[in-house]
């Protein structure tokens, strides 16, 4: 603007034979601008009516303007108006650029990380004719009064006090009434599936027994099996023969601990105790290291002690199946609609050597026979026998009399059908069957499942259209391994793989109110954290529970995230179904609740357990849950955070680096997963980068990324394997020579005597294979390649340096 008043103030033109003047013209077009020409003779007098906004240049002090050329000003006007149009040009232009970094700035998808719905929460969701927009804040409030607290606790009482073994006639019983109740809440969609599932059950007219066994091998007196409904469905049957050995948790560390103590478990019975790994690990470990049996008990070290804490009874002995694996073992890969169309083949996962559970009290008469060394501190437990030994002692003979039985098992599903999108599904599921009351292992979870089937059935009620569809299952088996659900998953898995967004597991929800945890895919973890930041604690007051978990630790996700395990439904989703997933769970802070998988997992000692709590608690869960639904289910784009398997990479990778230089000395590299790597995190902030500069209002652009965002799960499913074969395909969290956990293992055989002795290779007596080696890393860098390629978008999008 000064250039433009320099150039007025030095203006020294003549006017020129016609001028161009600009005069209001009055009349029924008033304002209008209208040019008329002006004779430039000397003298002429200007109009009468000027446009009121005339340039004016610098006016000596008492001058009459009125006398001031007009020529002049008009041929100086003439000159300035490039730069007039210029400067508004860009005034413009910058107000247009500062606003739409500002609607930008506030934008569902301008995370760093994860693309989420913004903190103010201003964003339209949905709208009802009667009730006009629905906000988040609007669909948050109208959740939470529809969600109710005291129908959650009645029903877990009442489903508790159900008979719920699979294949029962109380199951099915209870099948039928919950089909009854999503059908009265007027869901869109309401079925059932049967599968014809292969499981096992104790034989009442042949029981299990545990004999003591002389030195000549004859049987002698018969050890009383407290609990003889207890057993270990997928046992091995028929007898086992051996001397006792105390095996402490019965991991492959433990096991090697014994050899390098001099006690041989090849040919021993292994006494273990519950926790720290599963019964399927404990027993599938015992095998790699040649045990003949193994039997599992309860020690009181691994549960609540104190004269206010409830603990598990000395006679009572835990429950658990010892199939490494999930689905039915007798069908694996294929779905057991009707397993006569299928040969006759087995899980690799069922073990050939037989467990059984027993109690604290005979295992405290078996520790005290032991001899041999005596047992690190660590291992020492709190049975009234000091100091607990290795062994062996005498020998022992177990026999397995379990039996198989081709049982009917029943999935129920309600559909909320999505209003833009019905063709992605959120999917949330709980068990229903229990080996006893099951209180906390599957009323809590069946209960918070129909409260939140009526709770979104209302919401629809009362305007929220979801954009997406969800899914709420009930599932049978889950005691026998999560069969109900592997067995969907086997049945329509390529369906599901292009359909379904999230899984959310309802199972072991509450077992405690100190601690909480969310085991899940890495895809879900700034998701959570938000939807933490939103949920009230249940046991303190004024805080949220993020700010719960912060006051023990800083690092949120190192209180909070975990691993799926593989006794979880969610499991199946994400490792074979490569759908990301999330299991939330309450804990107790120290020992677990000791009445899981036993007779005593009742809802009053469940209550008691929790102080009265177990109603908040409960909702908790159920508000955690819902809110994850309402933003999976309604976010225009998925708000799931797909740079995150860069970071999982790179944390392994530091791992493998240890042992660069021992593969450098053998001429091999790990450059290609560094080089996969690289493309993967490359290909995520391209995508990242694309949907920040897009519209979110162009629906079709929407959809093309959330198909590309929500398969990223599924992309590191190895291709290079068979899923009958090795059905946990995912390089991550599966099971196989194609995981990274199984190239980090093999790597670490380089080092006799390293921390690579805890694999079963090393149980056999195998070293470091340059072959395997080689075949390891292909399976996982073109996985991990494949992963990068198909988030790149399309082919010629693909950008590596591979």
């Amino acid at each position: 603007m000064e250039r433009l008043g320099g150039l007025l103030r030095r203006a020294r033109l003549s006017p020129g034979p016609s001028q161009t003047i600009y005069k209001r013209v009055e009349g029924t077009q008033q304002g209008r601008l209208e040019e008329e020409e002006e004779d430039g003779e000397e003298g002429a007098e200007p109009p009468a009516h000027f446009f009121p906004m005339e340039l004016r240049g610098p006016e000596p002090l008492g001058s009459r303007p009125t006398r001031q050329n007009p020529g002049l000003w008009a041929a100086a006007g003439r000159k300035a108006a490039p730069y007039l149009v210029l400067t508004a040009l860009l005034i413009f232009t910058g107000a247009f650029l500062l606003g739409y970094v500002a609607f930008r700035g506030s934008c569902q998808a301008c995370g760093d990380d994860v693309m989420v719905v913004s903190e103010d929460l201003n964003d339209e969701l949905s709208q009802d004719s009667h009730q006009g927009t629905l906000y988040w804040s609007d669909l948050q409030a109208m959740f939470l009064r529809f969600l109710g607290e005291g129908r959650l606790e009645d029903s877990i009482r009442q489903t508790s006090l159900r008979e719920r073994v699979a294949g029962s006639a109380g199951m099915a019983a209870l099948a039928q009434d919950i089909r009854t109740e999503l059908l009265r809440q007027r869901l869109d969609h309401v079925w059932m599936d049967t599968h014809y599932v292969g499981l096992q059950f104790p034989d009442p007219a042949h029981p299990n027994t545990l004999h003591w066994v002389d030195a000549s091998g004859k049987h002698g007196e018969q050890l009383p099996l407290e609990d003889p409904d207890v057993y270990c469905p997928y046992s091995a049957t028929g007898n086992a023969t051996g001397k006792l050995v105390y095996a402490h948790y019965g991991r492959p560390e433990d096991l090697q601990d014994l050899r390098a103590r001099g006690v041989e478990p090849a040919g021993r019975l292994l006494l273990v105790r519950l926790g720290v790994i599963n019964f399927a690990q404990k027993v599938a470990s015992a095998q790699d290291f040649g045990a003949q049996g193994v039997l599992i008990y309860p020690d009181p070290a691994d549960f609540s002690q104190g004269p206010h804490k409830l603990s598990l009874s000395s006679h009572r002995a835990v429950y658990g199946h010892v199939h490494l694996g999930t689905g039915d073992p007798y069908t694996p890969g294929f779905p057991s609609f009707n397993q006569t169309q299928f040969p006759p083949v087995q899980s690799s996962g069922l073990p050939s050597i037989p467990a059984q559970p027993i109690s604290a009290d005979i295992a405290s008469l078996l520790l005290r026979k032991l001899e041999g060394p005596v047992a690190p501190q660590e291992w020492q437990g709190r049975l009234p026998v000091s100091p607990y030994r290795l062994g062996p002692g005498p020998g022992l003979h177990l026999g397995v009399n379990n039996h198989r039985a081709s049982t009917p098992i029943s999935n129920i599903f309600g559909c909320i059908e999505g209003r833009s999108e019905p063709d992605q599904y959120v999917v949330i599921g709980a068990q229903r069957d229990a080996w006893g009351p099951g209180a906390a292992k599957s009323a809590v979870g069946t209960a918070i499942l129909l409260e939140l089937v009526r709770t979104f059935s209302s919401m629809v009620s009362n305007g929220f259209q979801p954009r997406r569809s969800l899914l709420f299952i009930s599932w049978d088996g889950g005691d026998f391994g999560s069969v109900g659900s592997m067995e969907w998953l086997e049945g329509y898995l390529s369906v599901l793989h292009l359909k379904a967004v999230v899984y959310v597991s309802l199972d072991n929800a509450v077992l405690g109110d100190d601690k909480f945890h969310a085991k899940t895919s890495p895809l879900l973890i700034s998701l959570i954290e938000n939807i933490l930041k939103q949920v009230d604690s249940p046991n303190r007051s004024g805080q949220t529970l993020y700010e719960q978990v912060v006051v023990t630790n800083h690092s949120w996700e190192a209180e909070v995230i975990r691993p799926l395990p593989m006794d979880s439904s969610a499991y199946s989703f994400t490792a074979f179904a490569g759908v990301p997933a999330v299991e939330f769970s309450f804990l107790e802070d120290g020992p677990a609740y000791p009445f899981l998988h036993t007779k005593d997992d009742t809802y009053e000692n469940l209550h008691k357990v929790l102080r009265g709590r177990l109603p908040a608690v409960a909702q908790a869960v159920a508000q955690l849950a819902g809110q994850l639904l309402i933003r999976l289910s309604h976010d225009h784009l998925l708000p799931l955070d797909f740079g995150r398997y860069g970071d999982v990479v790179l944390r392994h990778i530091g791992s493998l680096n240890e042992f660069a230089g021992d593969l450098k000395a053998r001429g091999l590299t790990l450059q290609w997963v560094y080089s996969a790597r690289g493309d993967y995190i490359r290909a995520a902030e391209k995508l990242r980068k694309e949907i920040y500069s897009s519209e979110e209002s162009d629906e079709r652009l929407m959809r093309m990324y959330n198909v590309r965002i929500m398969r990223v799960e599924f992309y590191f499913l190895s291709q290079y394997v068979s899923p009958a074969d090795s059905p946990f395909r995912h390089i991550f969290l599966g099971r196989g020579d194609h995981t990274l956990r199984a190239l980090l293992d093999h790597v670490r055989l380089l080092r006799a005597g390293g921390p690579g002795a805890t694999s079963s290779q090393v149980a056999r007596g195998l070293g470091f294979q340059e072959s395997r080696f080689r075949r390891q890393l292909a399976l996982l860098t073109w996985t991990l390649q494949g992963a990068a390629n198909a988030l790149s978008g399309d082919v010629w999008n693909i950008d590596n340096n591979f």
